[in-house]
């Protein structure tokens, strides 16, 4: 019996995975550091979401603006209220004052509340939408796309960076508004109070500009890095998770291990160096904001004794001087945290930016019913340029035909089931369905007309009856039925606890391959398709059982053109075309009993 390992109904994967290079890559002196890239651009594009929301925004602004206002009052009031108790300890005017400075603080937190609260369901209304038109856009990409990128990573795009984009739109925008109007208010007010304590406390503004500067320009990169490598190790974990059966049979426990820590080392080390360098900040304006203190009380002293101002305006200036590096503290620390977001929002971006599969479809033809003749003319095709997998390939196949496809691995099978689906576009030639070049249909309406039964069963979590109602939205019960006893399915179906609304786990976990299988035959029969393609499966039902669900397959495939990769003489033999395709040419086709006594390639498989 010939056996072979079929091809995956989908391209491989490249393993472009560097920690597969082992252990050494640990031990690598250098760093991959991205460059920043446009980050103005990227602004502007989160700007176009959220100004789907303008009058909620200009609310929050309002609530700012007043805030601000607020903030500046208090420390004038106190100010104020200190002056009129010096001159006048007995005259109770400075009552007044505090009681205006209580109402003022109680009107700050609740603006500061309403402003925290609207902001919140604005940033989680535009991440919402920001999640759904990339879930929505990864639907409509093409297969190739998919077949070159991790799962896990893509995940990461859809949690990880996009709560990211949540967490700074709740918090920083709020707080960069705030920051620069008080900024702002403050230079304002110390300006009519001492322009020489004013130009004291700008002293330190340049050490403070050169210091975030030096800082910022390290950790944009570093933050970029720290959310790829997320995303890389969020890809592998999901990998391993799915490939726990491969490896505990390999024995390759330890492997995975040490692949763990490669990527862990990477996180840690970008995580730490981001963290660390951006953690110098605070620390800077701490160490700037006690020098502009002490200069503004020494020389505010010097004036109080000449009496050129007042003890008021010296705690007056020494409040504002914290008002003044604390915006400007919190800018610098916003601005570390919009890195991190903006590097997150980019690698959202950049998979909206993908070309759809559906962008060439606008003048495309919609078919309403297919007989399912099927022509291959002169058909080429490569995953990789320069390395052809189908050359030249023609044949037809009528309405009603079984077409066999055979041939050792990586002959092409695979790949021209992928072409009539066209989840790849030949380089050369030309596919015909019912006389229509399918370039010229809309993937949509021909894949409605087709079905598949693949290698690998796919099954979602849900009752088993709805996985077998994914082939036909529309079908009742007694139709749902009626297809799972011709995949003979309805017995073993009826045995489990809930019967066809037992509740599957994801991927079908918990059920036999087998009846994963049986599951995906009756949700193909369902599907009632003109065109039925089966891909190896049998290859996980034993042979009693496949012999069983011959009769119902034969009776689905009767007047429908079905395309078969199987290596099972009892599947095989029956065929109308045998089409033996070697290193993506195809060199043999008739029936079996012909191809058997011609006595080529096809004989020497040993079916």
């Amino acid at each position: 019996m010939w056996k072979e390992l079929s091809e995956p109904f989908g391209y491989p994967r490249p393993l472009t995975d560097r920690t597969l290079l082992g252990d050494k890559h640990l031990h690598s002196k250098k760093r991959n550091i991205p460059k920043a890239k446009d980050i103005s651009g990227t602004l502007k594009r989160l700007w176009n979401y959220l100004s789907q929301r303008k009058t909620r925004i200009i609310m929050v602004l309002a609530m700012v603006f007043i805030s601000s206002t607020l903030t500046l009052l208090g420390p004038y009031m106190i100010g104020v209220a200190i002056d009129t108790f010096i001159e006048s300890p007995v005259d109770r005017t400075w009552v007044y004052f505090l009681i205006a400075l209580g109402v003022v603080y109680l009107l700050h937190s609740t603006t500061l509340w309403l402003q925290n609260i609207w902001m919140i369901k604005i940033a989680q209304e535009t991440v919402f939408r920001m999640r759904v038109d990339l879930f929505q856009h990864l639907h409509r990409l093409s297969i190739p796309f998919f077949g070159k990128r991790q799962q896990g990573e893509l995940m990461s795009r859809l949690t990880n960076d996009i709560d990211n984009v949540s967490s700074t739109l709740n918090s920083s925008v709020i707080q960069i508004f705030s920051s620069v109007l008080t900024l702002v208010g403050t230079v304002v007010i110390m300006l009519s109070l001492s322009p020489l304590l004013t130009l004291l406390t700008f002293i330190v503004v340049p050490l403070m500009v050169l210091g975030m500067r030096a800082i910022t320009r390290r950790t944009g990169p570093l933050f970029r890095e720290q959310q790829r490598n997320l995303g890389e190790l969020n890809g592998f974990i999901e990998e391993t998770l799915s490939g726990q059966r491969i490896i505990k049979s390999f024995s390759q426990e330890q492997r995975v291990m040490n692949q763990l820590r490669v990527h862990n080392e990477k996180i840690r080390q970008s995580g730490f160096w981001s963290q660390s360098i951006s953690g110098f900040i605070p620390k800077l304006m701490n160490t700037l904001n006690n020098l502009s203190f002490a200069l503004i009380a020494g020389v505010g002293g010097i004036l109080v004794i000449r009496g050129e101002i007042s003890i008021g305006v010296i705690i007056i200036f020494i409040e504002y001087a914290r008002q003044f590096t604390r915006p400007l503290n919190d800018l610098a620390n916003q601005w570390n945290t919009m890195l991190s977001a903006i590097a997150g929002a980019e690698r959202v971006f950049e998979i909206l930016d993908e070309e759809e599969e559906t962008n060439d479809e606008t003048n495309s033809t919609t078919l309403e019913q297919v007989k399912g003749d099927v022509q291959f003319t002169n058909v080429s095709f490569a995953y990789d340029q320069g390395n052809e997998t189908l050359k030249n390939v023609s044949f037809s196949a009528q309405q009603g035909e079984m077409i066999a496809l055979v041939g050792p691995t990586g002959a092409g099978k695979t790949s021209l089931i992928q072409l009539l689906a066209r989840f790849y576009d030949p380089n050369h030639g030309e596919i015909t369905i019912d006389g229509h070049d399918i370039s010229t249909i809309r993937r949509e309406s021909l894949r409605s007309h087709m079905a598949f039964v693949l290698q690998d069963s796919f099954l979602f979590e849900g009752t088993i009856r709805d996985n077998i109602r994914y082939g036909k939205l529309t079908a009742s019960d007694n139709e749902v039925v009626e297809a799972a006893k011709l995949a003979n399915a309805h017995y073993f179906i009826e045995r489990m606890d809930g019967g066809y609304d037992k509740i599957l786990m994801p991927e079908g976990a918990g059920i036999s391959q087998g009846q994963k299988q049986l599951i995906s035959i009756a949700r193909a029969i369902l599907a009632d398709p003109s065109i039925l393609v089966l891909d190896e499966a049998t290859s996980s039902i034993d042979t009693v059982t496949e012999i069983k669900i011959q009769e119902g397959l034969h009776r689905l495939m009767e007047g429908r053109t079905s395309f078969v990769i199987a290596h099972r003489l009892n599947t095989i033999r029956k065929a109308d075309q045998i089409l033996v395709l070697k290193n993506g040419r195809l060199i043999e086709w008739g029936t079996h009993e012909t191809l058997i006594e011609t006595g080529g390639f096809y004989k020497s498989l040993n079916i």
